[in-house]
């Protein structure tokens, strides 16, 4: 398993579950929710990532299950299991739950498919790799849970403030933009492919670092600086608190970051979980407004 694979599944632990909350409750909760279709009640349903459970919050959608997470769990699922984080979930837990459907994300597909399989659940890995991956996935779920309406409401809204961003945007040069996503010890660099890499794009940004295949590739500084990146962001993850010490130490004592044209004219910025994470989440409308104000400011 190569060193980057290592950080990223270090990095997926902490930033989709987030720090572990309670412990799981031991009574399945009955399925009255707020199902209020009978194409929706007949599926038992347990989300395993909190960027899915606040998806179908939205959609009015009832879960038996939500994952384990240090951050604040809809209200509607005050009384659903929790089935642990979302890159090691307790297959136990679900497997008595007695779920018609589990759903997880793509990029954890590899590493939770064979899991998954043995236990015998049935999971299903929706795509939130990008803003219009998310959006397509909401429509998705809207009509597989008979949601049309809510789930339309949702992406709409999302659209809408892309076109507004676009035409905000039009009349501006695109800046060069170069992503570090720091974790403790260590930092990638965000390419393209990645989540924060398009929200970059969809600001109207051009991602410093094209061409490479992966989501993420290894930092090397004397590599990046030859992208001449006219803004540089930082994001903060796992441990937001020791990784942004991290970066500011870096940028410190490393020599190299004062030749970089963003440190120079002092266009660096830190950017913040909950708004800024490695899938696309329903903080897309904020992140665009903060990146738009950053990419664009005089």
């Amino acid at each position: 398993m190569s060193i980057i694979r290592v950080a990223l599944i270090f990095v997926l632990i902490l930033i989709l579950g987030g720090c572990s909350g309670n412990s799981g409750q031991t009574v399945v909760p009955e399925k009255d929710g707020v199902a209020t279709n009978e194409k929706e009640e007949d599926k038992r349903v347990i989300a395993t990532t909190l960027a899915i459970t606040e998806i179908l919050d939205q959609l009015e959608v009832s879960l038996i299950g939500v994952p384990t997470t240090g951050f604040e769990i809809p209200k509607r699922y005050k009384d659903a299991i929790e089935v642990g984080n979302p890159m090691q979930p307790d297959m136990e837990v679900i497997s008595t739950l007695g779920a018609d459907k589990v759903l997880s994300v793509t990029t954890l597909e590899y590493d939770l498919k064979d899991s998954f399989k043995v236990a015998g659940v049935d999971a299903e890995f929706l795509n939130l790799q990008g803003v219009d991956d998310m959006v397509n996935t909401i429509n998705e779920l809207g009509e597989e849970f008979g949601r049309e309406k809510q789930a339309t409401e949702l992406s709409g809204r999302i659209d809408k403030k892309i076109k507004e961003i676009e035409q905000q945007t039009s009349n501006y040069e695109s800046p060069k933009v170069l992503i570090l996503l720091g974790i403790p010890g260590s930092y990638l660099v965000a390419t393209e492919h990645s989540y924060v890499g398009n929200l970059v794009e969809t600001a109207g940004g051009t991602n410093a670092i094209s061409g490479q295949a992966e989501e993420y590739i290894s930092a090397n500084t004397e590599y990046l600086h030859e992208a001449d990146a006219d803004i540089i962001l930082r994001l903060s993850h796992g441990l937001p608190d020791e990784v942004a010490k991290m970066f500011n130490e870096e940028f410190k004592t490393n020599d190299i970051w004062k030749h970089f044209k963003a440190v120079k004219t002092e266009r660096v910025y830190d950017l913040q979980e909950p708004r800024f994470a490695t899938t696309a989440n329903l903080h897309v409308i904020d992140a665009l407004d903060e990146l738009t104000k950053l990419l664009y400011e005089k």
